[in-house]
Parts: structure tokens; C-alpha cells; sequence
């Protein structure tokens, strides 16, 4: 895939012209007009490039040339510098985390895709068809891209939702295992990666509402509201879930617990029973001439048959217990 996806001058709301990288910086300069271009994992010389036409701060380039940054919102000089973590499920059903990162100025905005992301190419044709909302420039296709950003994170959190039902079933209708808990662990694991995601995507919206940027117009900030409220949702959703895990896992060692349990009762009582032959087998396998009942001629089978039903009076008697 072309590292430069998109690279268009709007106006009014509308697409004027598709610009070519290096004519960016005189595009700029016409004030009724911003440049809206999209990357999807550029080279350092891509960026180098883009960093001269949008007079952009160089420690925020190096940050989006590396990737893997944490989600957050700085500002350099005259333009903000957020980065955004984005999440989607794959066919394992396993969760592909990626980066997106914005530099927002006066009349641009540039996204920069990493990793696993779906293309915002129906964000902006979306809002290519709502012209008197892109309009309000480019704070207006900045929450729009954050908006698709944030509502991708709902079928994943229903997805895990999901598996802490199988799981549910896992802990409470199947033998515990040790598979069970690598199970927990797995998805404690991930809704961690999303909580760490999430959480910040709250101080960044509400950033942006309480803020002022100029480069976001007043009338944009309350579409925010919307990408905070979303936010919010997801945090508490991912909270649940945890709590839910968390609960999980309590109920799995518990069962363990009690399984572990049950075979040292299982052991004990089948040693007791095996313990009482062995006591008679051992006292009249001692080496002494004088010992009762040792030359009648009905000793072996009555001690034998007093053998059997000790054993077998134990036995009843764990079963009855339920130790065996």
C-alpha cells in the first residue's frame, strides 16, 4: 500500500483539489482552505518531507516515525500532537492493537496510521458527503476520526464480554483444568491492553472540550462530548469485565481448591482401607513361634473374612461421607 493514501484541499466543506506532497506549504498559505492528508506507515523521508511543508515540530516527528507511543495529547509551537491507540478482532478472535497519530494545525490535519488499523477512507467519505459539517474545518475531521477510532472498540469489548460467558461455562460446567486458568490469564491479559488503550482516550477528549485550541472551532468542541461520552462507556464496560474476570478467577482456585480437595480426601480414605490388611498382613507376618490362632486350622480364613469386612465397613462408611 502507497504510504500517502489521501492528500486533498477542502473548502467550505467541499474537496477543491487533490495536492501533491511537496505543494502542500502553499496550499497553506491560502486562509479559506485546510489540507486534510492521510498516511499509513510512512518512511523517515515521508515524514521528514511532511514535517517541511507543515513547519512541524521534530521530536513530535520522530514520535510518530517510532510508534508504539502511549495514547496522549501534546502541544509544539502551533500545532497538537495526539496519539491514539486503535483495536480490532481478528478471525482467532484475538485482539491486533495499532497506532494512529494526528498533527493538528491551523488550517491541516494529518493522520498516520501504524499497525493493524482499519483505512479512515469512509471517514472521510462520510464526511466529504456532509459538507456543511466539514465546514467547520479541520477540528471537525479530526472527531470524526476519532469517533470511528473510539466506536471500533465496542464489538471488541462485546467479543470479550463473549468469551467471559465461555468462560463462565468453562469454570462452572467443566472439570477445572489448568487450561481454564491459562484461559483467565489470556483475558486478563488483553483487557488490560485494552484498558491501558482506553483510559487516556477520557483526558484526551475532555482536552480538547475544555481547551482552547484554535485550530478547533467553537461550534466543533461538543462533537467531543460525543467521542468523551463513548469513551466513558468503554472504560466502564472494560471495568465490568474486569471486575467479572477478577470474580472468575476467585471462583476457578476456589473450585480448584475444592477439586485438589476431593482427591486428598479420595487418597486418604482408600489408604485407611488399605492401612487395615496391612496392619494384619504385618502383625502375623512376624517371626514368632507363639502367636494366637496361629496353628487353628480356621485361623487364615477367619482372619481373612475379618480382613475383608473391616475393608468393606470402611468403605461404606467414605462412601456414605462422600470421601470416596
Amino acid at each position: 500500500m502507497h504510504e500517502i493514501v489521501n492528500c486533498a484541499a477542502y473548502a467550505g466543506g467541499a474537496r477543491v483539489a487533490n495536492v501533491d506532497l511537496a505543494a502542500v506549504s502553499e496550499v497553506l498559505k491560502q486562509s479559506d482552505r485546510f489540507v486534510w492528508i492521510g498516511l499509513h506507515e510512512p518512511t523517515e523521508k515521508t515524514l521528514q518531507q511532511v514535517k517541511q511543508e507543515f513547519d512541524l515540530h521534530e521530536l513530535a516527528i520522530e514520535d510518530a516515525h517510532r510508534a508504539h507511543q502511549r495514547p496522549k495529547l501534546e502541544i509544539y509551537g502551533n500545532s497538537v500532537f495526539i496519539v491514539l491507540r486503535t483495536a480490532q478482532i481478528n478471525k482467532e478472535r484475538h485482539i491486533e492493537f495499532g497506532e494512529t497519530h494526528f498533527f493538528l494545525g491551523k488550517n491541516f490535519i494529518v493522520t498516520i496510521r501504524h499497525g493493524s488499523s482499519i483505512s479512515y477512507a469512509d471517514v472521510r467519505s462520510r464526511c466529504e458527503n456532509t459538507p456543511h459539517l466539514l465546514g467547520k474545518g479541520q477540528g471537525f475531521a479530526l472527531y470524526a476520526v476519532m469517533d470511528s477510532i473510539v466506536d471500533q472498540y465496542f464489538p471488541v469489548v462485546h467479543i470479550m464480554e463473549e468469551e467471559l460467558e465461555t468462560l463462565e461455562q468453562k469454570i462452572f460446567k467443566e472439570k477445572p483444568s489448568r487450561e481454564t486458568t491459562e484461559y483467565i490469564y489470556h483475558l486478563k491479559h488483553e483487557l488490560l491492553e485494552v484498558k491501558r488503550a482506553v483510559f487516556p482516550l477520557v483526558e484526551i477528549c475532555n482536552r480538547l472540550m475544555r481547551f482552547d485550541f484554535h485550530y478547533i472551532s467553537e461550534d466543533t468542541r461538543p462533537y467531543f462530548r460525543d467521542v468523551y461520552d463513548h469513551a466513558l462507556r468503554i472504560n466502564e464496560m472494560v471495568d465490568n469485565s474486569m471486575e467479572l474476570l477478577n470474580t472468575a478467577m476467585e471462583a476457578n482456585f476456589s473450585l480448584l481448591s475444592i477439586s485438589q480437595s476431593e482427591v486428598s480426601k479420595k487418597f486418604a480414605g482408600w489408604a485407611a482401607i488399605i492401612g487395615v490388611p496391612t496392619m494384619i498382613a504385618g502383625i502375623y507376618g512376624m517371626n514368632f513361634n507363639v502367636m494366637p490362632e496361629l496353628h487353628w486350622k480356621y485361623g487364615y480364613p477367619v482372619i481373612l473374612s475379618i480382613t475383608i469386612g473391616l475393608c468393606v465397613v470402611l468403605y461404606l462408611l467414605f462412601k456414605r461421607s462422600g470421601w470416596l
